[in-house]
């Protein structure tokens, strides 16, 4: 997946795009999307699939799986979200909502507010990983780490970064290696076999990762790495006027839903 979204940030229609405006576009989506209400959510993560999918030609199914794989975590929080379990005395305690089962003094039910809290906490979410991806999807790292280098971040940090970066492929090509292996030598067959030899793969892969890490810094002090790893200078591309004029008018338009929601809960 981490090479899928590698591709696609170099390969696609947005790729040409200033990497500042395109970072400052969409830090103003998120900012909005966390903010606003659930309606001005929905419409943004519609707009944003429209960029995303639309104006930058991303392939929908690797959008709509990395969409999924984000929801993942709040799919799992949803018990704790929608229902409730009370202990009580026969004829003394009346169920709020949806009563699902009831057996001897305990009584599990679905929660209504927590039923409005998961739609709110839905659309935003959706709403928010909609504005990272068109960022992510559109922009390679090297622009990225050009943008945070012109915004001052601190040089260590970048290092940091970029050294991680370089090193989940790494760690990538050796899982991908070692499971290539152990499938041409009969592993990998049934429920205890996977388990054995993953963890094994598991095991083993570290020790290999680093070393073919180690093997990478002594490349690099070889072509004469001093402790400082420098970056090519920031290239800014054009904004086309479409773009410029329909992402402002975009945005303008989404806050001024948002605040006559407000104004009308404040009235």
């Amino acid at each position: 997946m981490i090479k899928q979204i590698d591709v696609i940030s170099y390969s696609n229609k947005l790729r040409a795009v200033s990497p500042m405006w395109k970072s400052g576009f969409a830090a103003l989506l998120l900012l909005l999307s966390y903010l606003s209400h659930p309606v001005v959510q929905l419409l943004m993560f519609i707009w944003i699939s429209a960029w995303i999918a639309g104006y930058a030609k991303v392939p929908l199914r690797l959008y709509s799986t990395l969409l999924f794989s984000s929801l993942l975590l709040f799919a799992a929080s949803l018990p704790a979200l929608l229902l409730e379990i009370h202990s009580f005395e026969q004829g003394q305690f009346r169920a709020e909502g949806l009563t699902l089962l009831a057996y001897s003094h305990w009584s599990l039910s679905l929660n209504p507010s927590g039923v409005e809290l998961t739609v709110k906490l839905l659309c935003r979410i959706m709403a928010c990983v909609a504005a990272s991806m068109l960022l992510i999807l559109t922009t390679p790292m090297p622009e990225l780490f050009q943008v945070m280098k012109k915004l001052r971040v601190p040089s260590l940090v970048l290092e940091l970064m970029l050294i991680t970066y370089r090193f989940l492929f790494l760690l990538l090509d050796t899982a991908h290696d070692m499971y290539t292996a152990q499938r041409a030598r009969g592993g990998q067959q049934g429920f205890t076999g996977r388990l054995r030899d993953t963890a094994l793969l598991i095991v083993r892969m570290f020790a290999k990762t680093m070393q073919r890490y180690q093997g990478l810094a002594n490349g690099m002090v070889s072509r004469g790495f001093t402790e400082e790893i420098r970056m090519p200078p920031y290239q800014g591309g054009e904004v086309p006027a479409r773009y410029k004029w329909e992402g402002s008018i975009g945005w303008i338009l989404l806050a001024g839903l948002e605040c006559w929601f407000r104004w009308r809960e404040i009235g």
